[in-house]
């Protein structure tokens, strides 16, 4: 019975021989995994590597300095278009002798992924890239990878290309820095009106950075600090098979992110690049989501599959609902462009408030005019949706004697600027603007900064409009302050308004408003909201208390005036 029990119990000594040795390819083969992985990660993390077979495709995200992946044509003087046509005899990386081709096109720092195309050592593409360059020559690298599904993808060759002219080339066969192999490119090179396509920027960002926990478009992707996720979705993306990840949908990118068999998988889609989202299947079982991008807009940090159109795409499977998904996709790509739609009509709305504010010459004026001819429609000065109450109440002055204390011989504004600790302080005249009722001017300064996250001080463009009417009972003041160096500046102005009505006698009612105008979205903004108010809440104190002063000093200097003219005229009366 013990014999049985110990035969039962124990192993074999054949058994025992299978498990160690199946032990031992197991580790074998999990070291010699992870060490290839672990180099081939060090070597395509080196910044002063300067050879391009040590790029690892994966890893090559497009960095977007102007928070724009997608390549803007507004801000650049040449716009290359490159389109990569066939590869022949190229290098055949798999044990059948064919290779999984697919192109890397690098211009500046701008770098676009070409679609993949299976089993061929002579691929046909047909894609086009387009790249926006500020001067000509340019160097433009296209380097051939071979896809592989688990270990990094080799390098089959590369070209560098320099273009020095604005021209056009046929179509011509490119020898790669290999063994073997020849890549087809078609090279077009425009110039851009650069009255008409160069954007011209207003609002400049400061250099300070805000300090706040980083989220995964940041960890990951290393987008923007403004950058937030808004709907994340489990998915896979297709490639040879599936690479199972997750999707971020953020108010500008579409991101994807895998890590399978410890191969990182990052695409970042901008929606500027997106042409159509669509429904699609896979496997005709797995409902999934086609994105089709534009064309000359190129893959972004993995290779995209090919269309025959000649716009490449990328396709996610495997979502838990697949209609709610695409509909949210959808929903955030329209917003995107009524974002975009918003943020050009801003930037002419803040365009036209700073010419007007700005103008001088014939239209300049030395007084604050009150009478002036009113077209049938002004443009508002500012935001009344961004505007609240912040203070309502009488004061022992009237309209007419603030209007004076702003005109250009008084020196009001110095002495509150003064109070301050404003330096820099740069007063433009007042004068007339076609674009709005009466009269505007454009103060410059820079003004002490009291929150952590700003720098010491900033520079603030403030733009000034008044009206008084004919009657001198009413007067509004209205102020559109940009600061230029705090964390967001150029997302967001500060909008006041001081509406000033007379009460009998010499007093007059003062409402006061402000608050913070988003001329687009920024993650902060509850908090530069808040903030804004309360910073502008202790100028109203320190301002209603200066024009106090300066009132109040006007009318002891008049009343002595008069009486140092009353002896005059009675000795003139008793010589008579």
């Amino acid at each position: 019975m013990s014999d049985l029990i110990v035969h039962v119990l124990l192993p074999s000594w054949w058994e025992v021989q299978v498990t160690v040795l199946a032990s031992v390819f197991v580790i074998t083969s999990y070291w010699f995994f992870f060490t290839n992985h672990s180099n081939c990660s060090r070597h395509d993390d080196d910044p002063h590597s300067t050879t391009n077979t040590s790029i690892h495709p994966s890893s090559l995200l497009l960095q977007d300095d102007n928070h724009k992946i997608g390549g803007d044509d507004q801000n650049s003087a040449y716009l290359i278009k490159l389109e990569l046509l066939a590869a022949k005899n190229l290098i055949g990386a798999n044990l059948n002798g064919t290779s999984d081709p697919y192109a890397i096109i690098t211009c500046g720092s701008e770098k676009r992924f070409s679609s993949m195309v299976p089993g061929s050592r002579n691929p046909m593409w047909g894609e086009e890239f387009n790249f926006s360059v500020d001067q000509l020559p340019a160097q433009i690298n296209v380097t051939i990878y071979d896809w592989d599904i688990i270990w990094k993808s080799a390098v089959l060759g590369s070209v560098n290309v320099t273009v020095e002219r604005e021209t056009q080339t046929g179509a011509i066969w490119y020898t790669l820095d290999s063994s073997s192999g020849q890549v087809c490119l078609h090279i077009k090179t425009i110039k851009l009106n650069l009255n008409s396509s160069r954007r011209v920027t207003i609002d400049k960002q400061g250099p300070t950075v805000v300090h706040q926990k980083p989220g995964p478009l940041q960890t990951i992707f290393g987008l923007h600090p403004d950058e937030v996720v808004v709907h994340s979705y489990s998915c896979a993306l297709e490639r040879s098979f599936l690479y199972h990840g997750r999707m971020y949908v953020s108010a500008s990118h579409i991101c994807f992110h895998s890590n399978v068999f410890s191969k990182q998988m990052k695409v970042i889609i901008p929606f500027g690049d997106i042409d159509e989202i669509r429904r699609s299947q896979h496997a005709v079982i797995n409902p999934a989501v086609t994105i089709i991008l534009r064309m000359g807009a190129g893959g972004h940090g993995v290779p995209p599959l090919g269309n025959p159109d000649g716009r490449v795409r990328y396709k996610f499977a495997s979502f838990w609902n697949r209609n709610h998904t695409i509909k949210a996709l959808q929903r955030a790509t329209k917003n995107y462009h009524a974002m975009l739609e918003a943020e050009k009509k801003e930037r002419a709305e803040s365009a036209l408030r700073a010419h007007s504010s700005s103008i001088k010459g014939s239209k300049r004026v030395n007084k604050i005019v009150q009478d002036i001819p009113k077209p049938e429609k002004f443009q508002a000065f500012i935001k009344e949706e961004a505007i609240i109450g912040i203070s309502n109440d009488t004061f022992p002055w009237t309209a007419e004697q603030f209007f004076n204390l702003l005109s250009d011989d008084s020196t009001f504004t110095n002495e509150f600027r003064s109070l301050r600790k404003d330096t820099s302080l740069n007063i433009g005249q007042w004068h007339v603007a076609d674009e709005y009722d009466g009269q505007v001017r454009e103060i410059t300064f820079r003004s002490l900064c009291h929150s952590p996250m700003c720098p010491p001080d900033t520079a603030v463009t403030e733009y000034q409009h008044t009206v008084l009417s004919p009657d001198k009972k009413k007067l509004v003041f209205e102020t559109v302050q940009q600061p230029h160096d705090v964390p967001f500046g150029s997302h967001f102005e500060i909008h006041c308004r001081w509406s000033l009505v007379n009460n009998d006698g010499d007093t007059c009612t003062i409402d006061i408003k402000a608050g913070a105008h988003f001329k687009k979205w920024c993650v902060m903004q509850s908090k530069i909201r808040s903030g804004a108010i309360n910073e502008y809440k202790k100028e109203v104190e320190l301002m209603l208390e200066v024009t106090g002063k300066c009132i109040k000093s006007q009318t002891s200097d008049a009343d002595n005036n008069v009486t140092l003219q009353a002896p005059s005229s009675v000795t003139q009366d008793s010589g008579s």
